[in-house]
């Protein structure tokens, strides 16, 4: 496994790197901010969309690859939308439309064969997909609009960094397990050497912020420790949530899409939980270049 990671791990970073170069190219050129990104996310949500029916079927809830493909789609578009894009339309009606949509979508296909057994199971399916994968996801392009794809980029990375502290700590140091009901392999060094590692990221992060965007305030060290703690343990839950749909579905990963990592949901899952978080504790370290502290 651990050569499969190393081998397409690079792969992988390089076409992220280079959807984000290609998005900030197009920016400087005038055009719209996240385009290449969000087709890039409404890409991996197709096939999230997948993945999570595989989820789905295990627990005997049939759901349409294509639905779940749809409402994840709905999900990015409706909630990445910037303040500065809503104007006077509210953000809460998109989201809302968007979600009674996906709803009624749902409710109708399933119940398309004149039927109603398992309408109320696989509507809740589609609904968990469109807000976990969707919503979630919506919120890295607003990082990316908001920012820059390089933010969003170090969001991402100081994620990572605990997925790689935490492997390899637990792996030589590990001893007492995290939570052996949910995720056996999980233990509390691995947990100790995730969070500084991230934290460690984040400080290298804070030192490069004022340069990656203008609109970042400058950060201190110690609060990019301390954003990067917090984007570890929440990538951490989001780890979590991913092994709780796995264990109670009976599988060990999402799919084989991706040798050596799963399935596109397994390397998306903490930074899926992570996003929003990053969105809003970025609030607190940014400023307009019009209004300085």
């Amino acid at each position: 496994m651990l050569r499969y990671r190393l081998t397409l791990g690079p792969v992988l970073i390089a076409l992220f790197v280079g959807v984000i170069w290609l998005d900030e190219w197009l920016r400087a050129r005038g055009n719209h901010p996240g385009i290449a990104f969000t087709i890039l996310l409404l890409l991996v949500g197709v096939e999230a969309g997948r993945e999570l029916a595989k989820i789905f079927r295990a627990r005997h809830i049939t759901t349409s690859v294509r639905i779940n493909g749809i409402a994840i789609c709905l999900g990015v578009l409706a909630s990445s939308f910037t303040r500065s894009e809503l104007g006077a339309v509210s953000g809460t009606a998109i989201v809302c439309t968007a979600g009674a949509a996906v709803m009624i979508l749902a409710m109708l296909f399933y119940s398309r064969n004149h039927t109603t057994e398992g309408v109320v199971a696989a509507t809740a399916a589609t609904l968990l997909a469109f807000v976990y994968v969707g919503m979630l996801g919506g919120f890295l392009v607003v990082l990316v609009k908001d920012y820059s794809g390089w933010v969003m980029l170090g969001v991402v990375l100081i994620t990572k960094c605990y997925d790689i502290g935490a492997y390899f700590t637990g792996r030589f140091f590990g001893r007492h397990k995290l939570i052996p009901w949910l995720s056996p392999g999980k233990t509390w060094e691995g947990l100790a050497g995730g969070v500084a590692a991230s934290a460690l990221a984040g400080i290298a992060g804070a030192a490069f912020a004022a340069d990656l965007d203008t609109k970042l305030l400058p950060i201190m060290w110690w609060q990019g420790a301390l954003i990067g703690a917090v984007f570890g343990l929440i990538g951490q839950a989001g780890d979590l949530v991913a092994s709780l749909l796995k264990r109670d579905a009976g599988l060990k990963d999402y799919s084989r899409a991706l040798p050596g990592f799963g399935g596109i949901m397994d390397v998306a899952d903490s930074p899926l939980l992570v996003a929003p978080v990053a969105y809003w504790l970025l609030l607190l370290f940014s400023a307009s270049a019009a209004n300085p502290p």
